[in-house]
């Protein structure tokens, strides 16, 4: 049986993404690691991981019938994280419709059998892979981004990482 590798995400357009890019470089340029190239630039809601590939079409159909309220996310540090070894773009505070869009993505997956995360939601974009621990820098502006739909986003892995392509937005 084929399967994809996918996620639910926030993909920014370009002027979002160009938004995100002048807050962003300041900071991430003192960041030492592999950057994270702009076009992959996204905020995961939900990650799935290995889905049927059979099953495709009635995932899309069900996430495209979830109500979505337009917010702004307001990012306004870029933190070092441990574990993963990343540098991420973070917004400290979870806007009440994101949280609804999660709970309800989450929900549609867990008819699906898939199994969800059991913690607190925290939106990010990730900006430098295999980053060297630094102190979190607050942005001297924060970056914020008006959101009005989500992808259902496709990883594919390649020698030089991973590159997402959004499958139904």
């Amino acid at each position: 049986m084929s399967r994809k590798r996918i996620f639910f995400a926030l993909w920014p357009d370009d002027r979002q993404r160009d938004r995100l890019r002048d807050v962003i470089s300041p900071v991430a340029k003192l960041v030492e690691g592999q950057h994270v190239y702009r076009g992959n630039w996204h905020v995961t809601t939900v990650f799935i991981g290995e889905f049927p590939e059979s099953r495709l079409a009635e995932l899309q159909a069900r996430a495209a019938q979830i109500a979505f309220e337009p917010f702004r996310l307001r990012f306004d540090r870029v933190e070092f994280w441990p574990r993963p070894k990343v540098a991420s773009l973070v917004a400290a505070i979870v806007p009440p419709e994101l949280q609804q869009l999660v709970d309800a993505q989450n929900t549609v997956l867990a008819d699906f059998g898939v199994s969800v995360e059991d913690r607190a939601y925290r939106p990010h974009i990730t900006v430098v892979r295999r980053a060297r621990a630094f102190e979190t820098q607050r942005l001297a502006q924060p970056a914020v981004v008006e959101w009005s739909g989500f992808a259902l986003v496709e990883s594919i892995s390649q020698p030089g990482g991973a590159i997402y392509r959004p499958l139904k937005q």
